[in-house]
């Protein structure tokens, strides 16, 4: 087995360095734990960047994933396989009923959500409102729909039909729709833009909004959806049902896997030839997929990811009255940000030196995303390692 420097060697050869990357290669991961090449152990708090809501190389991911690969890894869309009509099913069941379209990655389940849209309302009513702060992919159309205008730098001209507003502002989406509108799209809770809770009756408002003027309401659950704030989708923890939702990152037990679920009205509009993905819902994706849904249901993950999200809540408010460092502690079940008075990446940095891998997004905004089945003694050492860190300041 390489060294972590021999394994940057071999990157800085032959990958591009779009990424940046902290210098360690990482070989094998449990649960809430993972090792690099040198040996070290680390508890993730961010495992998989959102996707490993079930941790490491889960048993029941593994095994399904295992028995599926040796009989049959993948067929196209133009045949009909089991597997991907029961996970399809499982999905719609726990969710709103509706039908699901297959991708791999919540981009392109947000692009199929823009697509949808567009098909659905007619030419006349193209424009989507979304929100600043937001963020829903790195492909043309979903980066257009992402009001963060840093993502945009060098790639103008954004696609057009995008109308951003102030989060948290209904009478700015108010005035933002017109006869042109088709839709409003949001993340339950922004992720990316800093684990932002929306304001109390803001979801709300815009499903009424929607209601009154006859527009489609599109949540991104790529990150919050699947368990992530204890309940089967965030949609559900604030009571608004959405028309359209996307998910992605966990959806599939860590594996490549994403799908955009619509009421059957809506639905119909994408017809053959409208759109497509090769690898969307196949054997593999499916399999895991179907294993992640057992597996939270026979292991009761989603009521154990409430008390989680307390645990951590509890935790760092107490530690943010010893310090004047935290500003704010935000989030619910396994969503959790803690927003500081200062650039939180050297924070990042000490933690991981520490044995302890978390995230900071927005600039100032420590993000942890623990799996959701994270052990109570791994969730209490490592906020000790994230207390002594910003302590120490």
């Amino acid at each position: 087995m390489l060294t972590s420097q021999q394994t940057i060697s071999l990157f800085n050869q032959y990958v591009i360095a779009n990424y940046t990357r902290y210098p360690v290669a990482l070989v094998k991961g449990q649960g809430s734990e993972i090792w690099d090449a040198e040996g070290k152990r680390y508890i993730d708090f961010f495992p998989g960047w959102g996707c490993g809501l079930l941790g490491h190389c889960p048993k029941p991911i593994v095994e399904a994933v295992q028995k599926q690969a040796a009989q049959l890894i993948h067929v196209p869309n133009t045949w009909y396989t089991e597997l991907q009509g029961t996970w399809a099913k499982l999905l719609s069941e726990r969710s709103f009923g509706g039908l699901a379209f297959f991708c791999n990655s919540g981009t392109e389940a947000n692009e199929a959500a823009i697509k949808l849209v567009r098909l659905y309302s007619g030419k006349d009513r193209c424009k989507i409102i979304t929100f600043q702060g937001s963020f829903h992919g790195r492909t043309m159309g979903s980066l257009s729909a992402t009001a963060q205008p840093k993502y945009h730098a060098g790639l103008a001209p954004m696609l057009a039909g995008f109308t951003y507003v102030p989060y948290g502002d209904l009478k700015a989406v108010e005035s933002a729709a017109d006869d042109e509108t088709a839709a409003v799209m949001i993340e339950p809770i922004q992720g990316e833009g800093g684990v932002r809770m929306p304001p109390e009756g803001f979801l709300q408002g815009l499903r009424n909004i929607c209601n009154d003027k006859k527009l489609l309401l599109v949540f991104d659950e790529v990150q919050t959806g699947c368990g992530r704030t204890g309940h089967w989708f965030a949609y559900q923890y604030f009571g608004v049902e959405p028309d359209i939702m996307t998910l992605a990152k966990a959806v599939a037990g860590s594996f490549a896997g994403a799908a955009m679920l619509a009421k059957k009205d809506v639905a119909g509009s994408l017809r053959p030839g409208t759109h497509a993905a090769t690898f969307g819902g196949n054997p593999i994706a499916a399999a895991a997929g179907i294993a992640a849904i057992e597996m939270i249901e026979a292991e009761g993950l989603l009521e154990k990811t409430q008390k989680l999200g307390k645990l951590f809540v509890t935790k760092l408010q107490s530690l943010a009255e010893e310090t004047d460092l935290i500003q704010e502690v935000r989030g619910t079940g396994a969503m959790i940000g803690a927003e500081l008075a200062m650039d939180g990446t050297p924070f990042v940095q000490a933690c991981m030196e520490r044995g302890l891998l978390i995230n900071c997004t927005h600039g100032n905004v420590l993000r942890l995303l623990p799996a959701m089945n994270l052990p109570e003694n791994l969730a209490n050492e490592g906020l000790e390692i994230l207390a002594d860190v910003l302590k120490k300041g």
